[in-house]
């Protein structure tokens, strides 16, 4: 067992054990954290080993969330093993259609476009009956799972750690598959890989599709954890807070989103805490801003690549030492 798949072993086992320790608020923020984790997740598969910044992303969180509300308050005792499918492939369908027209781009324009179709998806549900508007819409009864009633909170969390193991374990096999090499080449040189003949646009949708039906998952699992959703799932600062996670914990590792999803959350306790800062606490978006660019500053590899920075830079003083004493 490498060092790697131990620290993710080691994680999985710390949240099976954490509800023995506990109490409500703590397994509900961690919940909500889990679901983030598997939202950065899907964004890692474009951003972080692919290549493609989307500014978008909400868009399918937040439709996957508003399906399980709409489908879910039609049937009396609605199932999840239906249901979150079902939340699943309408964020994917979605992703479908702004990833075909989107990828036609690059850059800040393919930025720009994804940002507009997430904007258009916000206004659908904030301005018209269908998304209740800005006072949302109510989930009246939560789904059950093979009897099991996700209402409850440990029911939730036992839930939403499964699946984000399973998508963990679904990416970190996804990428060392062909298909994971394919857009490997295309974050590093697109322009290569249809050299040598590849055709980086299906890769490409098919990534971008993939990426929405996961953050439909994480829509699944917040709307049934909150009983409640609004049209701010869907806004723009939460793209732009899952690009903060990403890149807090490092690019292009799935457990980089794992460690900056769970960073950013205790930051935001931290620096919320009035036990801490006091009368400061109502300014926590400015200590949480100054700590993210220190340690991006300082991390250019992000959290999961703290350990290699230590290791480079003890060798390199013991490097500095021996030719020293050489000398």
């Amino acid at each position: 067992m490498t060092s790697r798949t131990g620290f993710v072993v080691v994680v999985f086992a710390a949240l099976a054990l954490y509800p023995l320790l506990a109490g409500s608020y703590g397994l509900d923020l961690v919940t909500k954290t889990m679901i983030y984790a598997i939202l950065a997740l899907s964004l890692e598969l474009l951003v972080g080993s692919t290549g493609l910044v989307c500014f978008g992303q909400a868009a399918f969180f937040g439709i996957g969330a508003y399906v399980a509300v709409l489908l879910g308050g039609r049937v009396e005792s609605p199932s999840a093993l239906w249901l979150a499918p079902a939340c699943v492939g309408a964020a994917a369908l979605y992703a479908l259609a702004v990833g075909a027209l989107s990828l036609r781009t690059r850059g800040v324009y393919f930025i720009m476009v994804t940002l507009a179709f997430a904007q258009m998806a916000y206004y659908v549900v904030h301005d018209t009956p269908l998304g209740g508007g800005t006072d949302g819409i109510y989930l009246n009864q939560p789904p059950l799972l093979l009897g099991l009633d996700l209402g409850r909170p440990l029911a939730i969390y036992g839930t939403t750690l499964a699946l984000l193991a399973a998508v963990f374990a679904f990416l970190a096999l996804l990428l060392r598959s062909r298909f994971g090499r394919a857009l490997a080449g295309i974050r590093i040189n697109e322009q290569r890989m249809r050299a040598t003949g590849f055709s980086t646009y299906p890769y490409k949708l098919a990534a971008f599709t993939l990426s929405g039906g996961i953050a439909g998952l994480g829509g699944f699992l917040f709307a049934v954890k909150d009983g409640f959703v609004n049209p701010e799932l869907l806004s723009w600062h939460l793209s732009g807070a899952l690009l903060v996670m990403i890149i807090l914990g490092g690019l292009g590792h799935p457990r980089g989103a794992l460690v900056g999803a769970f960073a950013f959350a205790l930051l935001q306790e931290l620096f919320k805490s009035e036990a801490v800062w006091g009368p400061l606490a109502r300014h926590w978006n400015l200590g949480l801003g100054l700590t993210i660019i220190a340690t991006v500053a300082l991390l250019p590899r992000g959290l999961v690549g703290l350990p290699r920075q230590w290791r480079e830079a003890l060798v390199g003083r013991a490097a500095r030492g021996a030719a020293g004493a050489a000398s």
